[in-house]
């Protein structure tokens, strides 16, 4: 396939390039490396089986260049992807996150794209009232940046209803292993590690007992790679472990998987911050064959190993 993947220089991204170019497929990157690493990209831009675009999704450039690429399916997940960012600014927010969206939508039309594979975000769901949350859980979007990634999700049944394109949306539980920043409040394993690698303080929110739903990067980039088929048209799907995993225990696995001191600050919880998470993976296991399969512990050691790698 042709393949365009949008924020293609950021961690899932990169991840995702990868794999596609493992497997023989035709990739381009559009990213404007805002927040995406030119690094992240080196080895495959280097052997010239990759071309990087800077470009920004909003800029009407985008449109031509879909045209001139022709991609069969257009892998979207170039996004704000801060909460507390979007409370600030959710003008900023909106126009990265919506406006963006529709103008990848637009030209992914005119390059005559097949599919779209949008990467949505648990946030849509809100505070759950039953966990793990089903696929077909009531959305209720508690912050700007999960209203505007729920819009990203309207947007696409809109133009699968005018155009017949089709996509596919992918809900991503907490993603966490190699090239994950520790610049974001989302990346708490690369965070932990980061820390606990360089010796200086960690902090845990709370007591302890928050829960989130941890899945590893290459599970998530299968499920992309599945969902570039035409299985799961015009549906969405949870990517995640249905496994509630809390701060301290997380801490814990990290610890020990770089072997130091388990001893985390405390401080008080954050506004917003939810107390418990976890998502129901499996409508995506009867909708596209995905089930996530290496846990929380092993995922971890290979995020250190490679951490460990970047610190030397």
């Amino acid at each position: 396939m042709r393949v365009l993947v949008t924020g293609g220089a950021g961690f899932i991204g990169s991840n995702l390039v990868d794999r596609l170019l493992a497997e023989g497929h035709e990739v381009a990157v559009v990213d404007d490396l805002s927040s995406g690493d030119r690094d992240n990209l080196a080895e495959a831009t280097g052997t010239g089986r990759l071309r990087l675009h800077e470009v920004d999704v909003r800029d009407p450039a985008l449109v031509a260049l879909a045209a001139e690429l022709r991609p069969e399916v257009v892998c979207h997940l170039a996004a704000q992807v801060s909460v507390r960012r979007s409370v600030a600014d959710p003008v900023a927010d909106a126009s990265l996150n919506v406006t963006g969206t529709a103008a990848v939508l637009a030209a992914a039309r005119e390059g005559g794209a097949r599919k779209v594979v949008f990467a949505s975000s648990v946030a849509v769901y809100g505070r759950p009232q039953t966990i793990p949350v089903p696929g077909d859980a009531p959305t209720d979007p508690r912050s700007p940046y999960a209203a505007s990634k729920l819009s990203g999700e309207t947007y696409l049944s809109a133009f699968r209803g005018l155009y017949g394109m089709e996509y596919t949306t992918l809900v991503l539980a907490n993603v966490y292993g190699p090239r994950q920043s520790p610049d974001g409040e989302a990346g708490v394993v690369s965070i932990f590690t980061d820390a606990l690698l360089a010796g200086t303080p960690t902090v845990v929110y709370g007591d302890g007992t928050q829960t989130r739903d941890y899945v590893y990067v290459d599970d998530v980039v299968e499920g992309f790679v599945r969902a570039c088929g035409s299985d799961g048209d015009g549906r969405r799907f949870n990517l995640g472990t249905g496994i509630q995993t809390t701060d301290r225990r997380l801490h814990t696995l990290i610890a020990d998987a770089v072997g130091a001191p388990d001893k985390p600050g405390f401080a008080p919880p954050r506004p917003g911050d939810l107390p418990a998470m976890a998502v129901d993976p499996v409508p995506a296991y009867e909708g596209l064959g995905w089930e996530p399969r290496i846990d929380l512990p092993a995922g971890i050691k290979l995020t250190v190993e490679w951490a460990r790698s970047r610190h030397r």
